[in-house]
Protein backbone atom coordinates (compact mmCIF):
# COMPACT_ATOMS: atom_id res chain seq x y z
CA UNK A 1 0.00 0.00 0.00
CA UNK A 2 1.27 3.17 -0.98
CA UNK A 3 2.13 6.08 1.75
CA UNK A 4 -0.91 7.61 1.96
CA UNK A 5 0.49 11.19 2.82
CA UNK A 6 2.80 10.92 -0.32
CA UNK A 7 0.25 10.00 -2.99
CA UNK A 8 -1.54 11.98 -4.88
CA UNK A 9 -5.10 10.08 -5.31
CA UNK A 10 -8.10 10.10 -8.18
CA UNK A 11 -9.88 10.70 -5.05
CA UNK A 12 -10.62 11.13 -2.08
CA UNK A 13 -13.86 9.64 0.01
CA UNK A 14 -14.34 11.50 3.07
CA UNK A 15 -17.00 8.92 4.64
CA UNK A 16 -17.31 5.20 4.63
CA UNK A 17 -21.21 4.67 5.09
CA UNK A 18 -23.21 3.62 1.83
CA UNK A 19 -22.70 6.50 0.04
CA UNK A 20 -18.59 6.27 1.34
CA UNK A 21 -18.42 2.21 0.34
CA UNK A 22 -20.09 1.98 -2.70
CA UNK A 23 -18.53 5.10 -4.13
CA UNK A 24 -15.11 3.29 -3.23
CA UNK A 25 -16.25 -0.28 -5.17
CA UNK A 26 -17.52 1.89 -8.24
CA UNK A 27 -14.21 4.21 -8.47
CA UNK A 28 -12.17 0.51 -7.92
CA UNK A 29 -14.20 -0.61 -11.28
CA UNK A 30 -13.18 2.44 -13.11
CA UNK A 31 -9.38 1.82 -11.79
CA UNK A 32 -9.45 5.04 -9.93
CA UNK A 33 -6.59 5.49 -7.03
CA UNK A 34 -8.24 5.99 -3.91
CA UNK A 35 -8.28 6.60 -0.61
CA UNK A 36 -11.12 6.18 1.97
CA UNK A 37 -11.24 8.28 5.24
CA UNK A 38 -13.97 7.60 8.00
CA UNK A 39 -14.17 9.42 11.61
CA UNK A 40 -15.25 6.42 13.10
CA UNK A 41 -14.14 3.01 13.44
CA UNK A 42 -16.54 0.43 12.04
CA UNK A 43 -18.45 -1.48 13.47
CA UNK A 44 -20.51 1.30 14.22
CA UNK A 45 -24.03 2.74 14.71
CA UNK A 46 -25.67 4.98 12.64
CA UNK A 47 -29.62 6.24 13.66
CA UNK A 48 -31.35 5.28 10.53
CA UNK A 49 -34.89 3.14 9.59
CA UNK A 50 -32.22 0.64 8.37
CA UNK A 51 -34.53 -0.39 4.76
CA UNK A 52 -33.10 -0.69 1.90
CA UNK A 53 -35.51 -0.22 -1.37
CA UNK A 54 -35.78 -1.62 -4.67
CA UNK A 55 -33.01 1.07 -5.60
CA UNK A 56 -29.90 -0.07 -3.02
CA UNK A 57 -31.34 -3.98 -3.98
CA UNK A 58 -30.16 -2.76 -7.56
CA UNK A 59 -27.05 -1.25 -6.85
CA UNK A 60 -25.85 -4.05 -4.77
CA UNK A 61 -26.77 -6.60 -7.38
CA UNK A 62 -24.81 -4.23 -10.09
CA UNK A 63 -21.76 -4.96 -7.83
CA UNK A 64 -22.09 -8.58 -7.02
CA UNK A 65 -23.11 -8.22 -3.23
CA UNK A 66 -26.84 -8.52 -3.11
CA UNK A 67 -26.38 -12.65 -2.38
CA UNK A 68 -23.79 -11.56 0.51
CA UNK A 69 -26.47 -9.26 1.68
CA UNK A 70 -29.01 -11.87 1.75
CA UNK A 71 -27.00 -13.55 4.66
CA UNK A 72 -26.45 -10.59 6.93
CA UNK A 73 -29.16 -10.58 10.01
CA UNK A 74 -32.36 -8.92 8.69
CA UNK A 75 -35.47 -8.96 7.43
CA UNK A 76 -37.13 -9.27 3.87
CA UNK A 77 -39.50 -7.36 2.88
CA UNK A 78 -42.46 -7.91 0.28
CA UNK A 79 -44.89 -5.91 1.50
CA UNK A 80 -45.67 -1.84 2.36
CA UNK A 81 -48.07 -1.37 4.82
CA UNK A 82 -49.66 2.84 4.54
CA UNK A 83 -52.09 3.33 7.29
CA UNK A 84 -54.17 6.33 7.31
CA UNK A 85 -55.00 8.61 10.04
CA UNK A 86 -58.18 7.20 10.18
CA UNK A 87 -56.23 3.88 10.90
CA UNK A 88 -57.34 1.67 7.63
CA UNK A 89 -54.53 -0.15 5.75
CA UNK A 90 -53.49 -0.44 2.44
CA UNK A 91 -51.29 -3.84 1.83
CA UNK A 92 -49.02 -2.99 -1.44
CA UNK A 93 -47.83 -6.51 -2.74
CA UNK A 94 -44.25 -5.96 -4.01
CA UNK A 95 -44.23 -9.36 -5.46
CA UNK A 96 -47.55 -8.42 -7.69
CA UNK A 97 -44.45 -6.33 -10.26
CA UNK A 98 -40.86 -6.35 -11.56
CA UNK A 99 -39.10 -3.11 -10.30
CA UNK A 100 -37.42 -1.67 -13.64
CA UNK A 101 -34.30 0.34 -12.36
CA UNK A 102 -33.70 3.63 -13.54
CA UNK A 103 -30.20 3.77 -12.62
CA UNK A 104 -28.91 0.77 -13.54
CA UNK A 105 -31.45 -0.44 -16.21
CA UNK A 106 -31.95 -3.83 -14.68
CA UNK A 107 -35.33 -5.27 -14.49
CA UNK A 108 -35.85 -7.19 -11.00
CA UNK A 109 -37.91 -8.40 -8.74
CA UNK A 110 -39.24 -6.08 -6.03
CA UNK A 111 -38.12 -6.77 -2.49
CA UNK A 112 -36.32 -5.10 0.21
CA UNK A 113 -34.35 -5.67 2.83
CA UNK A 114 -34.63 -4.38 6.73
CA UNK A 115 -30.50 -4.11 8.27
CA UNK A 116 -29.64 -2.26 11.24
CA UNK A 117 -26.74 0.11 9.96
CA UNK A 118 -24.47 -1.51 12.36
CA UNK A 119 -24.25 -4.50 10.96
CA UNK A 120 -24.79 -3.31 7.19
CA UNK A 121 -22.28 -0.87 6.58
CA UNK A 122 -19.55 -2.70 8.71
CA UNK A 123 -20.38 -5.19 5.94
CA UNK A 124 -20.24 -2.75 3.16
CA UNK A 125 -16.71 -0.81 4.87
CA UNK A 126 -14.93 -4.11 4.57
CA UNK A 127 -15.63 -4.58 1.04
CA UNK A 128 -14.72 -1.08 -0.08
CA UNK A 129 -11.56 -1.04 2.20
CA UNK A 130 -10.58 -4.25 0.35
CA UNK A 131 -11.28 -2.43 -2.73
CA UNK A 132 -8.88 0.80 -2.25
CA UNK A 133 -5.68 2.06 -2.23
CA UNK A 134 -5.64 3.17 1.00
CA UNK A 135 -8.22 3.13 3.79
CA UNK A 136 -8.33 5.04 7.45
CA UNK A 137 -10.54 4.50 10.31
CA UNK A 138 -10.30 7.42 12.90
CA UNK A 139 -9.94 9.94 10.51
CA UNK A 140 -11.65 13.61 11.01
CA UNK A 141 -11.31 15.38 8.94
CA UNK A 142 -11.38 19.18 9.36
CA UNK A 143 -10.74 21.47 6.49
CA UNK A 144 -9.76 21.31 2.59
CA UNK A 145 -6.92 22.02 0.40
CA UNK A 146 -7.09 24.48 -2.18
CA UNK A 147 -5.21 25.49 -5.13
CA UNK A 148 -6.05 28.16 -7.25
CA UNK A 149 -10.08 27.81 -6.14
CA UNK A 150 -9.81 24.03 -6.56
CA UNK A 151 -10.68 21.67 -3.77
CA UNK A 152 -7.30 19.37 -3.86
CA UNK A 153 -7.25 17.05 -0.46
CA UNK A 154 -8.20 17.12 3.23
CA UNK A 155 -6.38 17.85 6.56
CA UNK A 156 -7.25 16.63 9.57
CA UNK A 157 -6.34 14.53 12.39
CA UNK A 158 -6.08 10.65 13.18
CA UNK A 159 -4.82 9.90 17.11
CA UNK A 160 -4.13 13.63 17.93
CA UNK A 161 -1.58 14.19 14.72
CA UNK A 162 -2.77 16.51 11.83
CA UNK A 163 -2.12 14.64 8.47
CA UNK A 164 -3.24 16.20 4.87
CA UNK A 165 -3.87 13.96 2.01
CA UNK A 166 -3.80 15.41 -1.65
CA UNK A 167 -6.10 14.23 -4.59
CA UNK A 168 -7.62 15.66 -7.58
CA UNK A 169 -11.52 15.01 -6.23
CA UNK A 170 -12.87 14.95 -2.81
CA UNK A 171 -16.03 13.87 -2.18
CA UNK A 172 -18.09 14.46 0.84
CA UNK A 173 -20.25 11.01 1.49
CA UNK A 174 -19.86 12.63 5.25
CA UNK A 175 -23.79 13.09 6.28
CA UNK A 176 -26.31 15.47 6.74
CA UNK A 177 -23.69 17.68 8.92
CA UNK A 178 -20.73 17.66 6.22
CA UNK A 179 -17.55 18.78 6.68
CA UNK A 180 -17.37 18.73 2.89
CA UNK A 181 -20.37 20.80 2.33
CA UNK A 182 -20.10 23.61 5.10
CA UNK A 183 -16.23 24.02 3.64
CA UNK A 184 -17.34 24.56 0.13
CA UNK A 185 -20.42 26.86 1.10
CA UNK A 186 -23.09 24.09 0.02
CA UNK A 187 -24.66 23.13 3.79
CA UNK A 188 -27.99 25.37 4.25
CA UNK A 189 -30.23 23.99 7.13
CA UNK A 190 -34.02 25.12 6.07
CA UNK A 191 -36.52 23.48 8.15
CA UNK A 192 -39.24 23.40 5.14
CA UNK A 193 -36.44 20.60 3.88
CA UNK A 194 -35.50 18.80 6.90
CA UNK A 195 -37.01 16.27 8.66
CA UNK A 196 -36.15 15.25 12.95
CA UNK A 197 -36.92 11.84 13.71
CA UNK A 198 -36.59 9.71 16.42
CA UNK A 199 -35.12 5.55 16.17
CA UNK A 200 -36.21 3.09 19.24
CA UNK A 201 -34.97 -0.51 18.71
CA UNK A 202 -37.43 -2.80 20.13
CA UNK A 203 -38.19 -6.94 20.90
CA UNK A 204 -41.85 -8.74 20.52
CA UNK A 205 -43.74 -5.73 18.52
CA UNK A 206 -46.96 -8.21 17.76
CA UNK A 207 -47.40 -8.94 13.59
CA UNK A 208 -44.26 -7.76 11.73
CA UNK A 209 -43.39 -10.12 8.90
CA UNK A 210 -41.95 -9.31 5.57
CA UNK A 211 -43.70 -5.96 6.03
CA UNK A 212 -42.79 -2.28 6.21
CA UNK A 213 -45.39 0.05 7.66
CA UNK A 214 -45.79 3.45 7.48
CA UNK A 215 -48.42 5.03 9.79
CA UNK A 216 -49.81 8.57 9.01
CA UNK A 217 -50.79 9.15 12.74
CA UNK A 218 -52.57 12.79 13.60
CA UNK A 219 -49.73 13.44 15.94
CA UNK A 220 -46.81 14.30 13.38
CA UNK A 221 -49.04 14.89 9.98
CA UNK A 222 -47.32 15.03 7.78
CA UNK A 223 -45.00 12.98 9.15
CA UNK A 224 -45.69 9.39 10.27
CA UNK A 225 -44.94 6.35 12.94
CA UNK A 226 -43.16 3.75 11.10
CA UNK A 227 -42.57 -0.03 12.27
CA UNK A 228 -39.92 -2.52 10.48
CA UNK A 229 -39.27 -5.77 11.39
CA UNK A 230 -35.71 -7.19 11.75
CA UNK A 231 -33.94 -10.29 12.85
CA UNK A 232 -34.70 -12.21 15.50
CA UNK A 233 -38.20 -10.52 16.59
CA UNK A 234 -36.50 -7.02 16.75
CA UNK A 235 -38.07 -3.98 15.11
CA UNK A 236 -37.10 -0.56 14.26
CA UNK A 237 -39.59 1.68 15.05
CA UNK A 238 -39.67 5.39 15.20
CA UNK A 239 -41.43 8.36 14.06
CA UNK A 240 -40.27 11.54 12.36
CA UNK A 241 -41.89 14.79 11.12
CA UNK A 242 -40.78 17.80 9.02
CA UNK A 243 -39.12 20.49 10.84
CA UNK A 244 -40.89 23.37 9.97
CA UNK A 245 -44.15 21.37 10.81
CA UNK A 246 -42.78 20.47 14.29
CA UNK A 247 -41.77 23.68 15.51
CA UNK A 248 -44.75 25.59 14.17
CA UNK A 249 -46.67 22.72 16.18
CA UNK A 250 -44.41 22.79 18.98
CA UNK A 251 -44.22 19.16 19.27
CA UNK A 252 -42.08 17.08 21.34
CA UNK A 253 -41.09 13.43 19.31
CA UNK A 254 -40.55 11.43 22.33
CA UNK A 255 -43.74 12.67 23.97
CA UNK A 256 -45.28 11.92 20.08
CA UNK A 257 -43.77 8.74 20.47
CA UNK A 258 -45.06 7.23 23.72
CA UNK A 259 -48.44 8.36 23.20
CA UNK A 260 -48.59 6.25 19.60
CA UNK A 261 -47.61 3.44 20.90
CA UNK A 262 -50.16 3.42 24.11
CA UNK A 263 -52.99 4.14 22.36
CA UNK A 264 -55.32 2.46 19.96
CA UNK A 265 -55.08 0.46 17.26
CA UNK A 266 -51.12 0.31 18.14
CA UNK A 267 -51.33 -0.42 22.23
CA UNK A 268 -52.25 -4.17 21.66
CA UNK A 269 -49.31 -4.57 19.16
CA UNK A 270 -46.86 -3.08 21.69
CA UNK A 271 -48.30 -4.45 24.59
CA UNK A 272 -45.34 -7.08 24.96
CA UNK A 273 -43.01 -5.18 23.41
CA UNK A 274 -39.49 -3.95 25.07
CA UNK A 275 -37.91 -1.07 23.85
CA UNK A 276 -34.49 -2.18 23.99
CA UNK A 277 -32.82 1.59 24.07
CA UNK A 278 -33.81 5.52 24.24
CA UNK A 279 -35.26 6.90 21.85
CA UNK A 280 -32.65 8.49 19.74
CA UNK A 281 -32.79 11.72 17.37
CA UNK A 282 -31.13 12.45 13.70
CA UNK A 283 -31.73 14.81 10.98
CA UNK A 284 -32.70 13.87 7.75
CA UNK A 285 -31.92 16.69 4.71
CA UNK A 286 -34.92 15.51 2.42
CA UNK A 287 -35.14 15.79 -1.45
CA UNK A 288 -37.96 18.33 -1.36
CA UNK A 289 -34.93 20.76 -3.07
CA UNK A 290 -32.03 20.04 -5.70
CA UNK A 291 -29.27 21.35 -3.32
CA UNK A 292 -26.02 22.42 -5.64
CA UNK A 293 -24.13 18.77 -4.88
CA UNK A 294 -20.83 19.78 -7.32
CA UNK A 295 -18.01 22.81 -7.74
CA UNK A 296 -14.63 22.80 -8.22
CA UNK A 297 -12.68 19.56 -6.77
CA UNK A 298 -15.94 18.10 -5.38
CA UNK A 299 -18.79 16.12 -5.49
CA UNK A 300 -21.30 15.29 -2.48
CA UNK A 301 -22.59 11.97 -2.08
CA UNK A 302 -26.15 11.04 0.31
CA UNK A 303 -27.40 12.64 2.94
CA UNK A 304 -24.39 15.39 2.27
CA UNK A 305 -26.11 16.28 -1.00
CA UNK A 306 -30.04 16.25 0.80
CA UNK A 307 -31.21 13.07 -0.84
CA UNK A 308 -33.28 11.64 1.31
CA UNK A 309 -37.07 10.56 -0.25
CA UNK A 310 -39.54 12.78 1.14
CA UNK A 311 -42.61 10.91 1.53
CA UNK A 312 -40.69 7.69 3.13
CA UNK A 313 -37.65 8.84 4.73
CA UNK A 314 -35.23 6.17 2.93
CA UNK A 315 -32.07 7.41 1.85
CA UNK A 316 -29.83 4.45 1.47
CA UNK A 317 -31.00 3.70 -2.14
CA UNK A 318 -30.23 7.49 -3.58
CA UNK A 319 -26.98 7.39 -1.74
CA UNK A 320 -26.13 4.33 -3.81
CA UNK A 321 -27.44 6.10 -7.29
CA UNK A 322 -25.27 9.05 -6.16
CA UNK A 323 -22.06 6.51 -5.80
CA UNK A 324 -21.99 5.05 -8.92
CA UNK A 325 -22.79 8.10 -10.84
CA UNK A 326 -19.79 9.95 -8.93
CA UNK A 327 -17.25 7.17 -9.97
CA UNK A 328 -18.40 7.73 -13.01
CA UNK A 329 -17.93 11.20 -13.63
CA UNK A 330 -14.87 11.35 -11.54
CA UNK A 331 -13.21 8.40 -14.03
CA UNK A 332 -14.15 11.31 -16.86
CA UNK A 333 -12.67 13.48 -15.17
CA UNK A 334 -9.46 11.94 -14.99
CA UNK A 335 -9.78 11.59 -18.62
CA UNK A 336 -10.15 14.90 -19.51
CA UNK A 337 -8.09 16.04 -16.88
CA UNK A 338 -10.58 18.76 -15.63
CA UNK A 339 -11.96 18.55 -12.16
CA UNK A 340 -14.15 21.95 -13.09
CA UNK A 341 -17.23 22.65 -11.59
CA UNK A 342 -18.42 23.20 -14.78
CA UNK A 343 -17.23 19.34 -16.02
CA UNK A 344 -18.44 18.50 -13.14
CA UNK A 345 -21.70 19.52 -13.44
CA UNK A 346 -22.84 16.49 -15.11
CA UNK A 347 -22.75 14.22 -11.67
CA UNK A 348 -25.35 16.30 -10.41
CA UNK A 349 -27.44 16.20 -13.85
CA UNK A 350 -27.43 12.32 -14.41
CA UNK A 351 -28.11 11.98 -10.60
CA UNK A 352 -31.00 13.77 -10.88
CA UNK A 353 -32.32 12.82 -14.58
CA UNK A 354 -32.37 9.44 -12.75
CA UNK A 355 -34.13 10.15 -9.11
CA UNK A 356 -35.28 13.86 -9.85
CA UNK A 357 -38.77 12.98 -10.91
CA UNK A 358 -39.05 10.26 -7.49
CA UNK A 359 -38.20 13.26 -5.74
CA UNK A 360 -40.53 15.75 -6.68
CA UNK A 361 -43.25 12.99 -6.41
CA UNK A 362 -42.86 12.32 -3.00
CA UNK A 363 -42.60 15.82 -2.29
CA UNK A 364 -46.08 16.04 -3.48
CA UNK A 365 -46.91 13.19 -1.66
CA UNK A 366 -45.62 14.64 1.46
CA UNK A 367 -47.25 17.80 0.64
CA UNK A 368 -50.68 15.41 0.32
CA UNK A 369 -50.08 14.43 4.14
CA UNK A 370 -50.49 18.11 5.34
CA UNK A 371 -54.93 17.26 3.85
CA UNK A 372 -55.76 14.75 5.94
CA UNK A 373 -59.28 14.12 4.52
CA UNK A 374 -57.27 13.38 1.26
CA UNK A 375 -54.90 11.37 2.70
CA UNK A 376 -57.32 9.11 4.03
CA UNK A 377 -59.22 9.12 0.61
CA UNK A 378 -56.62 7.74 -0.97
CA UNK A 379 -55.16 4.92 1.19
CA UNK A 380 -58.99 3.84 1.82
CA UNK A 381 -59.50 3.47 -1.65
CA UNK A 382 -56.08 1.55 -1.99
CA UNK A 383 -57.39 -0.75 1.08
CA UNK A 384 -60.14 -1.53 -1.03
CA UNK A 385 -59.60 -1.53 -4.66
CA UNK A 386 -57.02 -3.75 -5.83
CA UNK A 387 -56.86 -1.98 -9.49
CA UNK A 388 -55.89 1.42 -7.03
CA UNK A 389 -52.84 -0.70 -5.26
CA UNK A 390 -51.44 -2.20 -8.21
CA UNK A 391 -51.32 1.37 -10.04
CA UNK A 392 -49.27 2.19 -6.57
CA UNK A 393 -47.12 -0.42 -6.90
CA UNK A 394 -46.74 0.38 -10.46
CA UNK A 395 -45.64 3.32 -9.55
CA UNK A 396 -43.03 2.40 -6.81
CA UNK A 397 -41.82 -0.19 -10.35
CA UNK A 398 -41.50 2.47 -12.77
CA UNK A 399 -43.93 0.41 -14.58
CA UNK A 400 -46.36 3.14 -14.35
CA UNK A 401 -45.99 7.08 -14.92
CA UNK A 402 -45.91 8.63 -11.27
CA UNK A 403 -46.99 11.59 -12.69
CA UNK A 404 -50.58 9.63 -12.74
CA UNK A 405 -50.53 10.31 -9.04
CA UNK A 406 -51.03 13.87 -9.83
CA UNK A 407 -54.13 14.00 -12.53
CA UNK A 408 -57.49 15.51 -11.07
CA UNK A 409 -58.84 12.56 -13.09
CA UNK A 410 -57.07 10.26 -10.69
CA UNK A 411 -58.91 11.93 -7.84
CA UNK A 412 -62.25 11.89 -9.34
CA UNK A 413 -61.93 8.64 -10.44
CA UNK A 414 -61.18 7.60 -6.50
CA UNK A 415 -64.55 9.39 -5.74
CA UNK A 416 -66.57 6.55 -7.99
CA UNK A 417 -64.53 3.62 -7.25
Amino acid sequence: MPDPQRTTYDVIIVGAGPAGAAAALYASRHGLKTLLLDKSTFPRDKICGDALSGKAVAILLELGLLDKIRDLPGALINKIVFSSPDHVDAWIDLERHTLHDIGTGRNIPMEGFVIRRAVLDAFLFREARNSVDACIEGFAVKDLVRKNGIVTGVTGSANGQQQTYRANLVLGCDGFNSIVARRTGQYRHDGRHWVVALRCYYENVAGLKDQIELHFVNEVLPGYFWAFPLENGYANVGIGMLHSSLKRRKVNLKDALHTVISRPPFDRRFANARAMEEPIGWNLPIGSIRRKSYGNGFMLLGDAAGLIDPFTGEGIGNALYAARFAAETAAEARSANDYSEGFLKRYEDRLWDAIGDELRTSKRLQDLGRWRPLLNLVIQKAAQNQQISDLITGMIANAVPKKKLFSPLFYLGLLFK
